[in-house]
């Protein structure tokens, strides 16, 4: 618990909103933005003596006086007020490191990170405990902050959290009961600096384990089986030689569970995504029915090669969540051919290289963003036609009147949405406006 301090809150979005809120009441709270905020809001933080101020130099306003640092996630570690706290040994936490310490009943947490998959690995397992009538709380990189449901928590609920490496950060006293590592390959290395500084990071979803905690790997992926080799978790492994996907079979135990034809999902990735479902379900001894009933119905995660709509016998897929070039690599590998790519974003120096096995599939290319000029260049020396534009919403006009039936438009930028989104869902969003009649 955190009283009587006075606290900076860097960045506000939905974590430094619900974080201030959190803590108000006790504290001398003050909040920092670059960006306007909606009024209601601010009408809230008044109500509740939370200062709001616009700045764009957060760090001529933050001095030895306060006793915290809330950093939000999009934060970059290497921000002016970051470097000015620490240089100060003042403490720079997350809200999810705030709203952990308010946890003060018994409950089982689930924490799931990984470079690509953990949303749709996090929303399966969500699904399949509320089938099974659990009393399941969820919230994190998924969209709900923790510190807006920590004082709903009741004894004996699970909380379930995708955890993003902008959270993990900063975590510091932290800790899961099990955690799931989808996979790890080289994205956000603008944020981290390198690669290795980033699976440090992701290496916290491991924090404080004993071998009473479980950790659930992705044994066919090198880097997370590297990772994972001093921790002292108990581990569970998928795409090993016991849990596996094989012959049209989802295995676990050696024992085939579930046959691909019977579900909705589709792609190699998501079949992991089942497995590492499945032994999340296996420890907490959950009835495999309950599994069996969502993946009946379950289409999938939105803005994860989600169907959108045909058009003149061209289809739509909207995969906005991809951020990396090995995201993209795996839209990529859901598909026969004859794709017209959507592909660009912010500039974090992603390596295009990942997708040139798959490029064959690919009819063209359409570079969006910030790092558009690079992917004409990678386009160019792989021999694939490539045209350039500022917007989707420009590329999108000229998609709508050169393809033909027969033909994939995916959107799966392989770039984070920075450049001109607030969100990937919101660049998902647009491309859905833009194929409504």
């Amino acid at each position: 618990m955190i009283e009587n301090k006075k606290i900076f809150v860097l960045g506000m979005a939905r974590s430094g909103y619900e974080v201030a809120k959190l803590l108000s009441g006790k504290n001398d709270i003050t909040i920092c933005d670059s960006k306007k905020q909606g009024e209601n809001e601010l009408k809230e933080l008044e109500r509740l003596g939370i200062k709001f101020i616009e700045t764009n130099e957060p760090e001529s306003l933050f001095d030895e006086s306060y006793d915290i640092l809330i950093k939000n996630p999009a934060v970059f570690p290497y921000n002016a007020c970051v470097v000015k706290a620490k240089n100060l040994n003042i403490p720079v936490v997350n809200e999810m490191e705030v709203a952990f310490h308010y946890i003060n009943k018994p409950v089982k947490i689930i924490g799931v990170t990984g470079s690509n998959g953990k949303t749709t690995t996090t929303t399966l397992i969500y699904e399949v405990l509320k089938r099974a009538g659990k009393k399941v709380k969820l919230a994190g990189n998924i969209g709900t902050p923790l510190s807006k449901i920590v004082c709903d928590i009741n004894e004996g609920d699970i909380l379930l959290l995708e955890i993003s490496d902008h959270q993990l950060i900063d975590f510091k006293d932290f800790k899961t009961d099990i955690s799931v590592l989808t996979n790890l390959c080289p994205t956000h290395l603008d944020y981290h600096g390198s690669y290795e500084s980033y699976k440090n990071v992701k290496h916290k979803i491991f924090n404080h384990h004993t071998n009473t905690d479980i950790a659930i790997i992705n044994k066919s992926n090198y880097d997370s089986l590297s990772l994972t080799n001093d921790i002292l978790s108990t581990k569970k492994y998928f795409n090993n030689d016991t849990n596996y996907i094989k012959n049209n079979n989802i295995y676990l135990n050696n024992k085939p569970i579930l046959n691909i034809e019977d579900i909705v999902l589709r792609g190699i990735h998501n079949y992991e995504n089942i497995l590492a479902m499945m032994l999340v379900m296996e420890t907490l001894n959950i009835d495999f029915k309950y599994a069996y009933e969502v993946l009946k119905e379950f289409k999938g995660v939105e803005h994860r090669l989600e169907y959108v709509t045909t058009k003149n016998g061209v289809k739509y897929y909207n995969d906005s969540k991809s951020t990396n070039p090995t995201s993209t690599v795996t839209a990529l590998k859901s598909f026969d051919g004859n794709i017209h790519l959507i592909l660009g974003g912010m500039e974090r120096s992603q390596d295009f290289n990942e997708l040139n096995p798959y490029l064959p599939k690919v009819k063209k290319i359409y570079a969006i963003g910030e790092v558009r000029n690079r992917i004409v260049e990678y386009a160019n020396l792989n021999n694939i036609p490539c045209e350039s534009y500022e917007t989707l919403k420009e590329a999108m006009a000229v998609i709508l009147l050169n393809t033909t039936s027969g033909d994939t438009v995916l959107l799966s930028p392989g770039g984070a949405s920075w450049d001109q989104y607030a969100k990937f869902e919101d660049r998902g969003q647009e491309f859905k406006d833009l194929l409504k009649d």
